[in-house]
């Protein structure tokens, strides 16, 4: 029934999400998610928010989602920003992404993208017709600065990058920006607190820079989809501007509760954190003493290699064991895997099945 599609979607290369499969047992470590539930009051919020006979359900969420905004200013409180800075109407940061691409990013001249980076950038350039320029990143699956002081239509880059882990310096980040003043430079921050500085601090020097970030990874919260930008207002007001043309209501009720609470809860979120680091900081040691090279990570999930073991191979054995991690048949990294850093137990038992495979 394909002859009813239109063209564009022909020409569509859909984003591949990390898989969800359903095996007893399993030990999943292929899609970053948080070990650890998410912050009580955040839970205690979401009940609150349904209530005993789930009343408040059939009444549409406030569009605007204020307090949530309110709660990001609050967070943030040293970099004194006001609601104006933040948009979150997006149902997780991908959806934000997407706002992105088409209020900011969709120019005549081509956006910039690292060839290493998060696959769903160039689906979204093929959905709203962008053209892009990949830039290698270097050796050590670093950026270069300066490879992106050139003429573009935006930037946009991950920090920490994904899949590699990589973390480019709160330095280097502001000489992206201060380096191409006429396109709006986007910066994901998915991962960054796990080991980075945001760069929500140099908002309100420049105009051009938006940071993307999700409560999905360090707050525990990828079943509620939620995420949001930081940036001049008027940016942010472009955003608004697409998704009210697209949907008012992207945030529901029970998200929103959640999400306001969890961002208030610091004390849990920097447990549960250095909990992941700490963990993270073991199992690299342990899978080097095993004979692999791993990629330094800022990010709840490493990028290893080894040297005498294809890593396809070593996917599917793993996989026999009930282990799942993240294989990409991708140039430049198809003989790497991406571990998730899950709880202590989860990497000890991937750490007793890799010396059992090697």
């Amino acid at each position: 029934m394909s002859h009813y599609w239109s063209p564009l979607v022909h020409s569509l290369t859909p984003y591949v999400p990390g898989e969800q499969p359903k095996l007893s047992n399993l030990v999943k470590l292929n899609t970053n998610e948080n070990p650890y539930p998410p912050s009580p009051r955040a839970v205690a919020a979401i009940q609150r928010e349904i209530g005993n006979d789930g009343a408040s359900l059939r009444l549409y969420p406030p569009p605007n989602a204020d307090s949530l905004k309110q709660a990001v200013v609050d967070y943030f409180a040293e970099f004194a920003l006001t609601p104006a800075h933040v948009f979150v109407g997006g149902n997780g940061s991908d959806e934000v992404l997407a706002h992105t691409f088409m209020a900011l990013l969709k120019h005549d001249r081509p956006i910039l993208l690292p060839d290493i980076s998060y696959s769903f950038y160039p689906v979204y350039c093929g959905l709203y017709g962008i053209d892009s320029i990949t830039i290698p990143l270097d050796e050590h699956f670093a950026i270069r600065v300066e490879d992106y002081i050139r003429e573009n239509g935006g930037i946009v880059i991950a920090n920490p990058n994904a899949p590699t882990g990589h973390l480019l310096p709160l330095g280097d980040i502001e000489r992206l920006v201060a380096g191409n003043p006429q396109s709006v430079v986007v910066v994901d921050e998915a991962y960054i607190d796990f080991g980075g500085e945001t760069a929500i601090g140099l908002v309100r020097r420049f105009p051009n820079l938006l940071v993307m970030r999700t409560l999905s990874k360090s707050h525990a919260l990828a079943g509620l989809r939620i995420g949001y930008a930081v940036g001049d207002p008027a940016l942010i007001e472009a955003l608004e501007r697409v998704k009210n043309s697209f949907n008012s209501y992207p945030l529901d009720r029970v998200a929103i509760a959640g999400a306001t609470a969890a961002m208030a809860d610091r004390e849990y979120l920097e447990k549960t954190r250095r909990t992941v680091m700490r963990s993270r900081e073991v199992l690299v040691s342990r899978l080097e003493q095993l004979g692999f090279d791993v990629l330094p990570s800022a990010a709840n999930f490493i990028f290893v290699r080894h040297p005498q073991r294809d890593a396809a191979e070593l996917a599917a054995r793993l996989r026999e064991r009930s282990i799942i991690v993240r294989h990409f048949k991708l140039p430049r990294i198809d003989q790497h895997l991406r571990i998730t850093i899950g709880s202590d137990g989860q990497c000890d038992l991937l750490a007793a099945a890799l010396k059992e495979i090697l």
